[in-house]
Formats: C-alpha cells, sequence, structure tokens
C-alpha cells in the first residue's frame, strides 16, 4: 500500500501554473519534524505536488507558514539531463490537504479593508461612530454581506 498521511508546515507559497492540456498543478514543500529523543528535533522536508481543482484550491488559500494536514502518495519521478545524467525526485501527490491554521494573514487584511470600505459606503452622510459604538456585547454577530 502506498499511502501517506504529514501534519507539517509549509516552506515556501505554493507555485501554481497551468498546463497547454488546461489542467492546473500546484508544487509547495512541507516541513516536518522527527523526535530523536534526549529533546531533541530533527526537521524533514517534503515535496508536494496537487493536481487540477486541489491544485486550485492550495494555490490560492495556502502561504509560507501555514500547518497543514494532508494525505497522498508517494511518486518517483526520473529524467536524463542535457550531460546524460540521471536524476530522480521523490515527491508527495496529494489527493487532500487540510488548512489547520487557517486562511494567510494578507486575506484577511484583504477582506477586513474590504469590509471597511463597504461599511463606510453604505452609512448615510452625516453619520458617525459614535453611533455605531453603542452595540450591545449580547446583540448577535452580523452575517458578513456578500460582493
Amino acid at each position: 500500500m502506498n499511502k501517506v498521511l504529514l501534519t507539517g508546515r509549509l516552506t515556501r507559497d505554493p507555485e501554481m501554473r497551468a498546463l497547454a492540456s488546461g489542467k492546473h498543478v500546484t508544487q509547495f514543500s512541507v516541513a516536518t519534524n522527527e523526535y530523536a529523543g534526549n529533546g531533541k528535533e530533527r526537521p524533514e522536508f517534503h515535496n508536494v505536488v496537487t493536481w487540477d481543482r486541489l491544485a486550485e484550491i492550495c494555490g490560492r488559500y495556502l502561504g509560507k507558514g501555514q500547518q497543514v494536514a494532508l494525505e497522498g502518495r508517494l511518486q518517483t519521478r526520473t529524467w536524463d539531463d542535457d550531460k546524460g545524467g540521471r536524476h530522480w525526485k521523490t515527491e508527495i501527490v496529494a489527493n487532500s490537504v487540510e488548512m489547520l491554521s487557517g486562511r494567510k494573514k494578507k486575506d484577511y487584511a484583504a477582506e477586513s479593508a474590504a469590509d471597511g470600505m463597504e461599511l463606510q459606503a453604505s452609512r448615510p452622510e452625516g453619520s458617525s461612530d459614535e453611533a455605531d459604538a453603542s452595540v450591545d456585547a449580547a446583540d448577535p454577530i452580523p452575517e458578513p454581506v456578500a460582493a
């Protein structure tokens, strides 16, 4: 059985590209720790590849430092370079990726800025922030408005 389960952090932002066939592929690396005893850890780095819709999602929502859990399989590719040298690359082809640490920080900042602009645009002229300050803590949180 060829099955990989990993939990770790992205070491760099994912690189997504579209192939001539129209398929999307995203590559990124994940760092995990191996506990060697006596309180020592040894890092291990894994190359990960995702395809199609999962590749689009990973390329859009994942970023360096995020913690993810993934499931997939090991795959080793071989190729010969221009000088006749043979190369091997073993990577994880993921079929499931779960974000454990939420969305990228820049996505939160962009969403907050957009919400602020929307709120400001929806206020009637002459209204002040003082009216907004009188919100009771027991009041329900309003649902975000879809753009």
